[in-house]
């Protein structure tokens, strides 16, 4: 009885099999072609078989890796903000002082790499006119990136803190990359980090709002009568 183990050798520990690499690359093919596909079509008509013809890849495929349209999305966006989710995951050595700046470096690096910002420019557009694509978004964005930012923070309402705190970072994001408003499409980036690091960092750790002392103090409690 032959002993095919012998004859062949033993597969070394830590290479990918074929397969393996085949089903890694028809992974990445078809996440390319989705956010080309919801890029250029929108989240409502961009569609499975079309994701597999830009992907060279038959639709059975894509439903064998991802499933629905609802999970090729979320993957995409799960992959775009990888590198963002990377990043933040370092916050928990940061000094305190640093914080605001840090964050704040960390997200506009990304969108300021074109290899990074194409992919998350092409998702956001799609999140932003379909409500399905905005709740996949939402739900990505709060399990993989909120979580990261809020280990950092030793505050009370730590989660309204870092949501106040990313709103600031994702509008500015929204108006410099998407709608390129100027001249804020064209500052310096260097700049940006400047100016919003202060104000991230209130957010994220400045002092606990106060508004009964505050309307205390003034004598008038009317200002919060408008809300």
């Amino acid at each position: 009885m032959s002993d095919r183990t012998g004859a062949e050798g033993p597969r070394r520990r830590g290479r990918p099999r074929a397969e393996d690499s085949v089903g890694a690359d028809r992974r990445s093919r078809i996440l390319r072609s989705a956010r080309t596909e919801f890029a250029d079509r929108g989240y409502d008509k961009a569609s499975v078989r079309a994701i597999a013809r830009g992907a060279e890849v038959d639709p059975a495929l894509v439903h064998h890796y991802f499933g629905t349209k609802e999970r090729v999305f979320e993957a995409a966006v799960e992959t775009a903000l990888a590198p963002l989710r990377q990043r933040l995951g370092r916050l928990r050595a940061v000094p305190p002082e640093e914080l605001g700046e840090q964050v704040t470096g960390f997200f506009l690096g990304v969108w300021e790499n074109p290899d990074t910002r194409e992919p998350l420019i092409a998702l956001v557009r799609s999140a932003v006119n379909n409500d399905t694509a905005a709740r996949i978004f939402r739900g990505v964005v709060t399990r993989l990136l909120l979580p990261r930012i809020a280990g950092a923070v030793d505050r009370a309402e730590r989660e309204l803190r870092v949501e106040l705190a990313v709103a600031q970072l994702v509008g500015t994001a929204l108006l410099r990359y998407v709608i390129r408003i100027e001249p804020l499409a064209d500052a310096d980036p260097r700049e940006l980090v400047r100016r919003l690091a202060p104000v991230v960092q209130h957010h994220l750790l400045g002092p606990e709002a106060d508004a009964a002392g505050s309307d205390a103090a003034d004598g008038s409690g009317a200002g919060t009568d408008r809300f």
